[in-house]
């Protein structure tokens, strides 16, 4: 079958590899389509952690089901997505109902080769019911999870004000569930085309440009002189994160849903004083795959209008350089294979 590998950080090479054979409580998928995500950016810049070469990336996947592998209740050629996170079941966090941030955690496309092929096989456990949502839909349902997560971590309360740093695609998944949540959403980033996409696909009222000389003003205005009590960091880039320390309201909560390699070095009496609370999000749970497939069934998120760019999988390699230029306008690219 055909497969695409990053096999050293700034190389791709398509590869015949065998089809796989599902182990016992496997499920094999025939892949449809594959989004893609800052992981998978990264991981060709050399810049993503817990990272070994050579990787087949891509876990962002909308599939045809070869094989169920013993899933109850699913059928063979129904549309699924999967559960990403390949977690051991027994460790400290397993056992507390913690399989997103497991001690042993597998990632499909980054610890283990993920979906930049043409099948591939998952644990049956791990699979999702496509509820009738277009191939499209449901490769755009795992970055939408990540979104939501970070929102659940900081229980984002109905009036308060969120801020959102990064308007890329997870960010634009925060500030979706932010909303749904109830929160008022503030978006925050360099690029004034994603900060007008904000406004014009997802209805944000306020938006930043984090290069603006007043950041700091806009937002006192903003929300009263209070500052935003939710700060949720999307952007993975160690610049934002501690600049965006000083825009968090007394009593407020940070969560870092991105993630860089670097240290992370803050003001003590200046976090100390606001008894802030700093959190990381990492993955998501089932219950916030659910709620996403939920939110798009209910029509409250429509993820298919982040699609900017569509090529076919034997086009990635010739574009996928293209896609690390923030003048290309990708807020997400998509990649086809035969199938809806």
């Amino acid at each position: 079958m055909k497969t695409l590998v990053c096999s050293e950080p700034g190389y791709f090479a398509y590869e015949n590899r065998p089809e796989p054979t599902p182990a016992p409580g496997q499920a094999l998928l025939r892949i449809r389509r594959i989004g893609i995500c800052g992981t998978d950016l990264h991981a060709y810049q050399g810049t993503q952690p817990f990272f070994n070469y050579p990787r087949v990336l891509g876990h962002e996947l909308a599939a045809e089901l070869v094989d169920t592998g013993g899933a109850a209740g699913f059928t063979v050629g129904e549309a699924v997505s999967f559960i990403p996170y390949f977690n051991c079941g027994h460790c400290i966090a397993c056992r507390r109902g913690l399989p997103n941030c497991c001690v042993q955690m597998q990632v499909c496309g980054v610890h283990v080769d993920g979906g930049m092929a043409e099948l591939l096989a998952v644990p049956a456990d791990k699979l999702l019911h496509g509820e009738g949502l277009s191939f499209d839909e449901l490769a755009l349902v795992e970055p939408l999870a990540i979104g939501a997560h970070g929102v659940r971590r900081a229980g984002v309360e109905p009036g308060e004000f969120v801020l959102v740093v990064g308007a890329g695609p997870i960010g634009l998944g925060v500030m979706e569930f932010a909303r749904i949540a109830g929160g008022q959403v503030i978006a925050l980033d360099i690029n004034e085309q994603r900060l007008a996409f904000c406004q014009d696909k997802l209805g944000v009222a306020h938006t930043i440009n984090a290069l603006a000389p007043d950041v700091l003003e806009q937002l006192r205005t903003i929300t009263n002189g209070d500052m935003p009590t939710v700060v949720i960091d999307a952007t993975g880039s160690q610049k934002a994160i501690l600049g965006a320390f000083q825009y968090l309201a007394h009593g407020g909560r940070f969560v870092l849903v991105g993630l860089q390699k670097g240290d992370l070095s803050f003001s003590h009496p200046e976090f100390h004083k606001r008894e802030a609370t700093l959190m990381s999000s990492r993955n998501a749970t089932r219950a916030d795959f659910e709620h996403v497939i939920t939110s798009m069934k209910q029509g409250l998120v429509k993820p298919t209008t982040y699609i900017t760019h569509r090529v076919r999988f034997d086009e990635v390699k010739a574009n996928f350089e293209q896609w690390l230029d923030p003048a290309n306008g990708v807020i997400k690219a998509m990649v086809e294979l035969d199938g809806e």
